[in-house]
């Protein structure tokens, strides 16, 4: 027999809705490190993915050019995308389409690739120096590259760093 004005089987306890809080609470303080460590870590790897890419692209380049990098002894970023980017002579003269001298590349399909993590993330900006040092990374652009050694690192502040504090500008 039930007493007028309450109800039987409808609703939850309070004390069962803490229990499932709590629960959620439990899986949710597993989950959400590793969700996001694992996010951390593809954007590390697409780093080193894009290095890789950018890296063979420059010396392939080089190997084709009698051993110049491009943009060999400018600071002309505009000069190492277009050579990258398009045809070229053995000079590294640029054409948009392959025709006479121009015979050479490209060595990348659409354009430079994204830095995938770090301040300039998103961002395909090219930072040349013409020195044997690239010096240091200051984060203006995405990319820091040696038109004098084909050396080209992500241009990171010392300060942004993997899990294991290694600085990403030294991938």
């Amino acid at each position: 027999m039930t007493r007028p004005g309450r109800r039987t089987g409808r609703g939850f306890s309070l004390v069962e809705l803490v229990i499932v809080i709590v629960i959620i609470g439990v899986i949710a303080a597993i989950a959400i490190p590793r969700v996001s460590r694992g996010a951390r870590g593809a954007g590390e790897s697409a780093l080193r993915s894009n290095l890789a890419i950018l890296r063979s692209a420059i010396e392939l380049y080089a190997s084709e050019h009698d051993g110049k990098f491009p943009a060999s002894g400018s600071t002309d970023a505009a000069a190492f995308a277009d050579q990258l980017l398009k045809y070229t002579d053995i000079a590294g003269n640029t054409s948009d389409t392959k025709v006479g001298d121009y015979k050479y590349g490209p060595y990348l399909r659409k354009q430079i690739p994204a830095a995938p993590i770090g301040s300039k993330k998103g961002e395909s900006t090219v930072k040349v120096v013409n020195a044997d040092s690239l010096g240091t990374p200051d984060g203006s652009t995405a990319w820091l590259y040696s038109s004098k050694t084909g050396e080209i690192i992500l241009n990171a502040p010392d300060t942004e760093t993997d899990e294991s504090n290694k600085a990403y500008n030294t991938y």
